[in-house]
């Protein structure tokens, strides 16, 4: 099994709060790191609450909790019993012990809102993103072309061969849409999703704009559109990356971007199957561009703050990363040998940026000016200080 970073995160919050709340995307592994968390608790309890018996088990959730205070108990799939947030507030109010229950959650924006509701201030949220660079030994160029190629899904990433990677996405797409969807509730039709979830492929890292989107859809309400987008977003498929909003004295742009979180997935949208195709495909420096951003994103402090840099007159930094008075810069460049443009120095000074790093495909770091470094992307922990 590959060790994950988060694990250790985790088992450091259970000692230290009653509830932990895992977030991830179906398929990421959630469910695997749970049971080998739970390996470490004598009588932990896993209940999957996709299925029957399981559910059955939480018919009287207030008797459950109060029977199995003296354990771990891991639910699965949470969001799929919202009501169970209801009793688990008072269950924790009358044990405030450490480390009772690690929930996982596979649809972010809904399972947030209820257990804010209900658990303020009695859990710790954690996410568990797809595999990074970081987590896998990526030491040559084509091991770093394998993870950008087939995402970080594990069991695509694990695939035997790059046509088994591809057609495990292939399903993954076509569950997501056709079951996992229906079973949070969207009612939305799943080929309008596909297509939207496309038209979001083939714009990535791209500003949105939900009118131009909208009318490709025949002409979709700017409301449906955002619509759409919050349930990629909610599901973790779909990252919306905010402007950062400064007063500089210069005209900001102040629409999102947006990227699919998984360079693998896009691929398989985009009918992307090897690294041959990828490599001569217009979509390549846009695709590297998101790939780097989840690795920049998942390695921030839980206290920092991301968004993008961009003027009306093409000044831009691709992310800014900002944490209390600190500031620090990325640029993203698909190139081994990169040069950042006039815009990227500009940036700098506009934002008096403290330090900044180009990520680009390189084999090592090297300096290239004065608080501006290159490095490969499987740095990208150490910079950020994680």
């Amino acid at each position: 099994m590959i060790s994950r970073e988060l694990q250790a995160l985790i088992e450091r919050r259970l000692r230290q709060t009653p509830a932990v709340v895992m977030l991830g995307p179906r398929q990421v592994g959630k469910t695997t790191l749970a049971k080998s968390i739970a390996a470490q608790y004598p009588g932990a309890i896993v209940l999957d609450l996709e299925r029957a018996s399981d559910r059955a088990s939480l018919q009287q959730p207030e008797l459950f909790f109060a029977a199995h205070r003296d354990r771990l108990l891991i639910l699965d799939e949470v969001q799929l019993a919202p009501e169970l947030f209801a009793a688990l507030r008072p269950e924790i109010d009358t044990d405030r012990r450490a480390g009772r229950f690690l929930l996982l959650g596979s649809a972010s924006g809904d399972l947030l809102r209820q257990s804010g509701e209900s658990l303020a201030g009695r859990v710790s949220y954690v996410e568990l993103t797809p595999l990074l660079a970081a987590e896998l030994p990526v030491t040559e160029l084509a091991d770093l072309q394998r993870l950008w190629l087939r995402g970080g899904f594990p069991l695509s990433y694990l695939a035997v061969d790059e046509e088994a990677s591809y057609a495990w996405r292939q399903d993954f797409i076509r569950t997501f849409l056709q079951r996992d969807l229906l079973g949070m509730g969207v009612r939305v039709p799943a080929e309008t999703i596909r297509r939207f979830w496309q038209m979001l492929a083939h714009l990535q890292g791209q500003l949105f704009n939900a009118s131009q989107l909208g009318m490709s859809l025949g002409g979709a309400s700017h409301s449906t559109v955002g619509r759409y987008l919050d349930v990629l977003v909610d599901t973790m498929m779909v990252r919306r990356l905010p402007p950062h909003l400064v007063n500089v004295g210069k005209r900001l742009v102040k629409s999102p971007k947006v990227y699919l979180r998984d360079s693998g997935v896009l691929h398989a949208l985009l009918g992307v199957a090897t690294v041959q195709d990828l490599q001569g495909h217009p979509i390549a420096g846009a695709s590297w561009e998101g790939f780097v951003v989840e690795q920049v994103a998942a390695a921030l402090p839980s206290d920092a703050q991301l968004g993008f840099y961009r003027t009306a007159a093409g000044t831009e930094l691709d992310l800014v990363i900002e944490q209390g008075t600190r500031k620090l810069g990325v640029e993203i460049k698909f190139s081994s040998a990169p040069k950042p443009t006039k815009g990227f120095w500009q940036a700098l000074q506009d934002l008096q940026i403290e330090r900044a790093y180009v990520v680009a495909p390189v084999p090592r770091r090297y300096p290239l000016a004065e608080g501006v470094e290159v490095i490969p992307v499987g740095m990208v922990p150490a910079i950020l200080g994680t």
